[in-house]
């Protein structure tokens, strides 16, 4: 009994470390290689900044946006809120102080994240 307690928590802690693993080098948003500077908007009460990177991937792989909202009325770091695959512009719109369209696709600021590879 005492060693199948022992076996069903190492595999439960393995799991979980690969899991964790497998997120943080796969899909894991605050790795996103840096990219070019392409383009920004700032909300309508400035509140926020959006900075669009390309980024290219090399010669086997297509161009990508990287999208980095930045907080201008608070200490927080930028973080990176859209990350799209085979696209060589960033068309930003802010339709209010919290929502903002980037090629198309609504996101609602600072929670919402766009990710193709999710």
């Amino acid at each position: 009994m005492k060693l199948l307690k022992i076996v069903l928590l190492s595999g439960l802690i393995f799991s979980g470390l690969a899991g964790y693993g497998i997120y943080w080098f796969f899909f894991d948003m605050g790795r996103l290689p840096a990219g070019e500077f392409l383009k920004e908007e700032t909300s309508p009460h400035g509140t926020y900044t959006l900075k669009a990177f390309i980024v290219d991937g090399g010669a086997t792989t297509s161009y990508a946006i990287r999208g980095e909202l930045v907080f201008n009325k608070s200490n927080k770091r930028s973080k990176n809120i859209y990350w799209n695959y085979r696209e060589e512009n960033a068309e930003i719109n802010w339709i209010d102080d919290d929502t903002v369209v980037i090629n198309g696709r609504t996101l609602y600021v600072p929670q919402d994240k766009f990710d193709f590879r999710n």
